[in-house]
């Protein structure tokens, strides 16, 4: 099934929030695919559309993060999901929700665990994650830098 813009216009909202997008997506396990795309796309349009610079890193790490998120709500989570994307001062911002209340917790590293890493790879290359309660599910949101360090340093995380 297509994703489903929920804004009235084409998924993007317009004037001072035109660096907005968010998306209902149903169906089976290719709208994983599809949210990938979809941030790809939100990307090159803002580079295009709004001129800022974002990097390869930024675009490759968005879409990993969006498939971690997804995937989670798709798994986890009976019914849509939503996913809104953002443009918040240097990063993007990918926001997933979904119907299930249960509030996800990254388990402790564990080399021998076969899969359920995708909370640590988000929180490890994020710049900034939040995990909120709604009135009906919730929403998970990471923000990724749209741009590498130049002095060379990963932009994900801050160093504590």
């Amino acid at each position: 099934m297509e994703p489903l813009p929920v804004n009235e216009d084409d998924g993007t909202a317009r004037s001072e929030q035109s660096m907005q997008t968010t998306v209902a997506l149903e169906g089976d396990g290719t709208v994983i695919a599809q949210a990938r795309h979809l941030a790809s796309q939100f990307l090159t349009r803002v580079q295009g559309e709004q001129g800022l610079p974002v990097s390869q890193r930024a675009m490759d790490l968005t879409q990993l993060v969006v498939s971690e998120l997804v995937t989670n709500a798709r798994k986890y989570a009976p019914g849509p999901v939503l996913m809104d994307l953002r443009i918040v001062g240097d990063t993007v911002e990918v926001a997933v929700w979904d119907s299930e209340p249960v509030l996800p917790v990254a388990r402790a590293a564990d080399a021998g665990r076969v899969g359920q890493h995708g909370l640590e790879i988000v929180m490890a290359v994020a710049r900034g994650f939040e995990v909120r309660r709604e009135p009906v599910g919730k929403r998970i949101t990471a923000r990724i830098a749209l741009l590498d360090d130049p002095g060379g340093a990963l932009a994900g995380r801050n160093p504590l």
